[in-house]
């Protein structure tokens, strides 16, 4: 791996360091530094001429700044004569904006996409899109892992799963995931049919499937608010549910969610780090689990380098 080039931004530098750990290659020096009106300028450090360079930069919230930041990276990359440019995205902002559901809306998914080919990406890596059409948006190379069989593993290690296990999607979007992950434990699942009369606010109309008595494993791609995850928790408890387990790949965790998660009839969240969780608090009492996306990520980059299957780190799609 002569010529594998690993970098990173400031969007979050602990995870890039451990994805260069398990690679087991350093973190290319690079300065990233903001001219006194906020604008970013980034100087490469070493030569990037002919090599195999991988960003990694999860789009998470500050989303603009982390995304700008992303963009003026691959950009000196691209003009000092870097062979190949793979981001590496454990978050793809702006991904539920993928679809118009208005008139007079932006696919700003495809936005994304666009701005990321024309600054000079030759490929890209991300972690559980919200939705799998994004990696149609790009006309590159987009190689979709899953964080999936992480949380599988955790929950059969740790005693989660065995006759009274449902996994529960928290509304019909997320039924594949939630029956990926159910055919994988051996469980049944149940479904939480909600509407959105607007946005930030979910009203639970009905649950599909018996959770009376059952341990209930609630699976989603993200949690922002943690109103779906906290109230769809809630309606399994007065339905009868013995115990309520939360799992997610993406821990935005906006206004107060993990205050309001810790208040709420969810024993456990079990999550990753694709995104920086900022609670420390939470995961020394035991309210939390992260486990880490690294090894997944480190795998994928050495594999994509050496021109090697990546579909093989998968037996079924998330």
């Amino acid at each position: 791996m002569s010529n594998l080039r690993l970098f990173a931004g400031n969007a979050h530098p602990a995870l890039a360091k451990s994805i260069a750990h398990h690679a087991g290659v350093p973190l290319g020096e690079m300065m990233i530094t903001r001219f006194n009106d906020g604008e970013i300028r980034v100087q490469v450090e070493e030569s990037a001429r002919g090599n195999d360079i991988f960003i990694v930069q999860p789009t998470c919230a500050p989303v603009n700044d982390n995304l700008m930041e992303l963009l003026i990276m691959v950009d000196a990359f691209r003009r000092a004569s870097a062979k190949k440019i793979t981001v590496v995205l454990p978050y793809y902002g702006y991904a539920r904006q993928d679809k118009k559901i208005k008139p007079r809306e932006p696919v700003t998914a495809r936005l994304v996409a666009d701005l990321l080919e024309s600054s000079g990406v030759t490929r890209a890596v991300c972690v559980d899109l919200h939705a799998a059409q994004i990696q149609g948006f790009f006309r590159i190379p987009v190689d979709h892992l899953y964080a999936g069989p992480l949380l599988a593993d955790y929950l059969t290690e740790h005693g989660y799963v065995d006759g009274d296990t449902c996994v529960v999607s928290p509304d019909v979007g997320g039924v594949a995931r939630a029956s990926a992950l159910a055919e994988t434990l051996k469980t049944s699942i149940a479904i939480i049919a909600k509407r959105r009369p607007e946005v930030g606010r979910v009203e639970i109309v009905e649950i599909i499937g018996d959770v009376r008595g059952k341990r209930c494993v609630l699976i989603d791609d993200m949690i922002d608010t943690g109103g779906s995850i906290v109230g769809g928790a809630a309606t399994l408890i007065q339905r009868g549910a013995a115990e309520v387990i939360a799992c997610c790949t993406h821990p935005i965790l906006s206004k107060g969610a993990m205050e309001r998660i810790a208040a709420s009839p969810i024993q456990k969240l079990i999550t990753t780090d694709s995104i920086p969780f900022k609670w420390p608090q939470f995961i020394e009492d035991g309210h939390v689990e992260v486990l880490s996306v690294a090894p997944l990520l480190a795998d994928a980059i050495k594999r994509i380098h050496n021109d090697d299957s990546v579909s093989v780190l998968f037996d079924r799609t998330w």
